[in-house]
């Protein structure tokens, strides 16, 4: 599974790629601490894949980086995705390393 440390994460954003980013906790987690994805809940990640791009870099993330890596083994495996990155550590490394004022715990 390929991955993105949350430095090259930013690096993109600052850069202003042209990357989605995807979010696959719940609700909840996701208003108490975002960084500007999509939210698609991991158990709803079966009845959104369209909402996935498959034209350019998309980044799945939750808290640890667990979750992430399951939504991208699913849509790799039954819809043939070759563009997910698994953000490396999730949302507690971007706290750790980007921004300490999450959230997040």
């Amino acid at each position: 599974m390929k991955e993105v440390t949350v430095q090259e994460l930013k690096a993109m954003i600052d850069n202003k790629e042209d990357i989605q980013i995807i979010d696959v906790r719940e609700p909840g987690e996701f208003n108490a601490a975002n960084i500007r994805g999509e939210l698609i809940p991991l158990n709803t990640v079966p009845q959104n894949v369209s909402k996935f791009s498959k034209d350019k870099k998309v980044i799945v993330h939750c808290r640890s980086g667990k979750r992430s890596a399951n939504a991208i083994s699913f849509l790799e495996a039954n819809h043939g995705f070759q563009n997910l990155y698994n953000l490396k550590g999730g949302i507690l490394a971007w706290k750790n390393e980007i921004d300490n004022s999450l959230n997040v715990s």
